[in-house]
């Protein structure tokens, strides 16, 4: 898979329209959740980017401290479902967390994780704080990796 990394205004309207079908297919029709995902954040983000065949196949957004949480965020963490099993989703994720070191200059990042993701995440070195909550209907809890 290549990984490419891209502010809102470098992204193509080919990997924009790719990137929110990709988001839309996972997170509004496979997961049957009806919720604003073009949420006017996407300008804020920096997007990561995995391309097989120049296909996207997996993404996430990230955000710099302060702006989605008080610490750096990574969050829209999708693979799509033609391509899991792939192990995918652990190298956008560690693409994605190099990249907050690396473009943001820090190591703390919290995310809002689908509860069913928890030990996905934990692999990553995210660690669990608060209680589940309930975002758009679907459990989630905050987890930081420091």
């Amino acid at each position: 898979m290549e990984i490419v990394i891209k502010t809102f205004a470098e992204l193509s309207l080919e990997e924009l329209y790719g990137l929110l079908r990709l988001r839309s297919e996972v997170f509004v029709v496979e997961q049957d959740c009806v919720y604003q995902d073009v949420d006017n954040k996407d300008q804020k983000a920096l997007h990561v980017i995995g391309k097989i065949d120049n296909k996207i196949v997996a993404y996430t957004r990230l955000f710099k401290p302060g702006y989605y949480f008080e610490r750096s965020s990574i969050g829209r963490v999708v693979v799509s479902s033609d391509y899991r099993g792939m192990n995918l989703g652990h190298k956008i994720l560690t693409a994605s967390i190099e990249a907050v070191n690396s473009f943001f200059k820090v190591k703390d990042i919290e995310i809002s994780a689908q509860t069913y993701l928890m030990k996905f995440y934990s692999e990553h070195s995210f660690e669990t704080i608060g209680e589940e909550y309930l975002e758009d209907g679907i459990p989630h809890i905050r987890m930081i990796r420091h």
